[in-house]
């Protein structure tokens, strides 16, 4: 078992912000599946004013790269994430097309 942390900003906009959790309280289905079929065993967002901090909890198998390629080839989620980047924006340290952005562990007690 592998965790993961990353970190995504929203457009600082009360509006958009609230609009982003309530496609959270309920995600689609599909989207539910495609996660847990990718080797993902539990997930957890975080938000303090606009910057999301992301708890991806995976199997051994997991891979970023398999992920992103069955997300790529999955038209719902395809639809999914478009309508995500209306309410999110890359964090400055984002290389350009990134929008998780995966954060060094650098303490742990």
């Amino acid at each position: 078992m592998k965790r993961y942390t990353l970190a995504l900003d929203l457009v600082d906009d009360p509006t958009l912000i609230a609009e982003y959790e309530h496609y959270h309280e309920a995600i689609w289905p599909e989207i539910k599946e495609s996660i847990l079929g990718q080797e993902v065993t539990a997930m957890e967002i975080y938000r303090t004013g606009n910057r999301l901090f992301m708890i991806m909890e995976v199997t051994d198998q997991f891979s970023f790269e398999a992920k992103a390629a069955a997300d790529a080839a999955n038209p719902r989620v395809q639809d999914w994430e478009q309508l995500m980047w209306k309410y999110q924006q890359a964090i400055p340290s984002a290389q350009p097309g990134e929008k998780w952005v995966l954060m060094k562990k650098i303490f742990a007690l």
